[in-house]
């Protein structure tokens, strides 16, 4: 029933909207004054399909100009030991460095404990191929691609750099161009060696995250699955050479830093672009690898690598 005050709607432009004239006792005004505009989050955008069960990327794209605003795409991968992942764990900080001018797309892979290895990379290639195929709806240079992981997911960006071209790893068609950069924190990069340095969890015997990885058995007993989990086999496999920034503690308690002085080492042995930052006191992640001055750096490396 409309009341004798009724006015019929109809759509105008803002400007020429009525601003009400209605007060009340308490009321105080607040200038709407312009602010800087926030990334959008675009959640549970589904990019396979596998056995039946989606797998999904939380997509953030900053405010732009305009559809030919092309942005750098970082393909962030959580790491969780290959296990289920928190995919909100680090969105916060993914989103403020979105802000900095880039699309991020957060990627969840297949648990170990449902497809072991390389089921990982695998899912981390088919993410990579959806949003190159989807590159003008996210505003996306399909030419401007960062792999972004911590702990195993920086093992699984490492593998999905060098193995874009192996059939093993990629059955999709992820475009011409590669992957420019690995932003590495704190990856482990030989299973075998895990446990040569300190460590409070057993990283060889069937039931440790990486005998689940290979399928429930002792590493040292997983044969093709293990040399292909090798990130310096793969590379020796691949002729993609991103340049590579790894940011790893001196107390990991978990992934020891020769994991990644190792890798390092023979990376920049071979003349390719590698640099290493050993976080002095840090453990296996913690809020230093996403404090200002450690995105400053992020930042800056990755814009070299796309320039």
């Amino acid at each position: 029933m409309r009341t004798e005050r009724y006015i019929e709607p109809r759509d105008v432009p803002l400007d020429q909207f009525p601003a009400s004239r209605v007060g009340a006792a308490r009321m105080q005004d607040l200038a709407s004054a312009p602010s800087a505009s926030h990334p959008r989050v675009h959640l549970g955008v589904e990019y396979a399909r596998v056995a039946g069960s989606p797998l999904h990327l939380q997509v953030i794209v900053p405010p732009g100009d305009g559809e030919d605003d092309r942005l750098p795409l970082v393909l962030y991968v959580p790491g969780s030991g290959w296990g289920p992942q928190d995919l909100g764990q680090h969105l916060a900080a993914l989103i403020a460095f979105a802000r900095r001018g880039f699309v991020v797309a957060v990627v969840e892979y297949r648990p170990s404990d449902l497809a072991p290895f390389p089921a990982q990379v695998q899912d981390a290639v088919s993410a990579l191929a959806f949003m190159r195929a989807n590159a003008g709806r996210f505003g996306v240079d399909p030419d401007r691609v960062v792999a972004w992981g911590d702990s195993s997911g920086a093992h699984t960006s490492l593998l999905l750099a060098y193995g874009l071209e192996d059939p093993y790893f990629s059955g999709q068609d992820c475009g011409s161009s590669s992957v420019r950069c690995v932003v590495d924190y704190f990856g482990p990069t030989d299973l075998a060696t895990m446990n040569d340095e300190p460590s409070i969890c057993d990283h060889l015997g069937a039931e440790s995250p990486e005998g689940v990885l290979m399928g429930g058995v002792d590493v040292l007993s997983a044969g093709e699955r293990l040399e292909r989990s090798r990130v310096l086999g793969q590379r020796a496999r691949s002729r993609a050479r991103p340049r590579v920034l790894i940011l790893h503690g001196d107390r990991d308690r978990v992934v020891g830093f020769g994991q990644s002085a190792t890798f390092a080492d023979a990376v920049a042995e071979d003349g390719d672009e590698v640099e290493l930052y050993r976080v002095i006191g840090a453990d296996h992640g913690g809020s230093v690898f996403w404090a200002d001055g450690t995105l400053d750096l992020v930042e800056s490396f990755v814009r070299a690598a796309l320039d």
